[in-house]
C-alpha cells in the first residue's frame, strides 16, 4: 500500500508524450538532402558519403540549421507536393505534425550524417542517420529526448518524393536520475513469428522499487500523437523481459517500454519491421 500512496498517478500513465518524440526524427530523416538535383542516370551501387557532391553536403548542413531554427517554410520547401511515406504521411499531414511537435518542445537540435548515396534514373537515393535531442517542459517537469533514425530517401527534381525508415531508436527520460536502460530487440522478424523484447535497467536496484510496462502498436500517421495508457507492474527483477508475437501480415510496429523508479522515468521505443 505504501507504493500506491507514493505514486498514485502511475495507475494511469499515458504514452502520449512518448509518441510525440517520433515525428521530428522522421521528418529530418526524410529531409536530409533537400533541394538537390542530380541528373538522370542509371541505377548504380551506393557510393560512400565522402564522394557525395558538394551540393548534397551543403544541403544537409542547411537542413540541420533550418530544423534547429524551426523554419517550417524552409523545411517543407524541400518536399514534393505528392510526397508520401510508409507510415501514411502526406505533404499536408507532415507539415501539421512537424509544427505540432515543435510547439511542444522548448529546445531541439538536429544532426544528420550522410551514410551513402547513389544516382537513379530520376534523381538519387540517399541513406542517412539522424540524431535528434530536445527538452520538453510539462507541468514544470523536464523531459529529455534522444532519437536516432536511419532512413533512405528518394529525390526527384530536387524534391523528396518518398522515404523508408530502416531503423529507429527513441528514448525519453525525466526525473533526477532516470534508469539507464539497455534494449534487446531484433530489427526485423517474419510474419507470425515470436520475438524477445528485453529492457534491462543497468543500475542495481538495491532497496528501490521498479515499475514497468510494455506496449506494442502500429506505426501510422494517426498514431504519432495518440495517447496510449499502459498498465504498470511491480518488477521483481531489474527490467522487463517479454515475448511478443508479430502480426500475421507485413507491418511496422513500435515496441516501447516504460520503466519507473522513485528517482526517474525512462521510456524507450524501437521500431520492429515485420516481413
Amino acid at each position: 500500500m505504501a507504493l500506491r500512496r507514493s505514486w498514485p498517478q502511475l495507475r494511469s500513465i499515458s504514452f502520449r508524450f512518448r509518441c510525440q518524440q517520433i515525428v521530428a526524427p522522421l521528418v529530418i530523416g526524410i529531409a536530409s538532402g533537400l533541394a538537390i538535383s542530380i541528373g538522370a542516370a542509371s541505377a548504380a551501387k551506393a557510393a560512400p558519403a565522402e564522394s557525395a557532391p558538394p551540393e548534397l553536403t551543403a544541403a544537409i548542413e542547411n537542413m540541420e540549421t533550418a530544423a534547429s531554427e524551426r523554419d517550417l517554410t524552409a523545411v517543407m520547401d524541400g518536399y514534393s507536393p505528392s510526397f508520401s511515406n510508409e507510415d501514411g504521411f502526406t505533404y499536408e499531414t507532415l507539415e501539421t505534425a512537424l509544427q505540432t511537435f515543435w510547439d511542444r518542445y522548448t529546445t531541439l537540435s538536429y544532426r544528420v550524417e550522410l551514410q551513402s548515396w547513389e544516382p537513379t534514373s530520376t534523381g538519387f537515393l540517399a541513406e542517412t542517420v539522424t540524431y535528434v535531442s530536445g527538452t520538453q517542459i510539462d507541468n514544470g517537469q523536464s523531459r529529455e529526448l534522444e532519437s536516432i533514425i536511419r532512413s533512405r530517401q528518394a529525390y526527384q527534381d530536387g524534391k523528396i518524393i518518398s522515404q523508408e525508415t530502416l531503423s529507429e531508436r527513441n528514448q525519453m527520460t525525466s526525473g533526477e536520475k532516470p534508469p539507464s536502460v539497455s534494449v534487446i530487440l531484433a530489427e526485423q522478424v517474419e510474419s507470425g513469428e515470436q520475438y524477445d523484447f528485453d529492457a534491462i535497467v543497468l543500475e542495481p536496484l538495491g532497496n528501490r522499487y521498479l515499475l514497468g510496462g510494455v506496449i506494442d502498436e502500429g506505426v501510422t500517421s494517426t498514431d504519432f500523437f495518440a495517447g496510449r495508457p499502459v498498465e504498470l507492474e511491480l518488477l521483481s527483477a531489474g527490467g522487463l523481459f517479454k515475448i511478443g508475437e508479430a502480426p500475421d501480415t507485413p507491418d511496422s510496429r513500435w515496441v516501447s517500454a516504460l520503466l519507473v523508479r522513485e528517482d526517474g522515468v525512462t521510456i524507450v521505443t524501437r521500431r520492429l519491421q515485420v516481413n
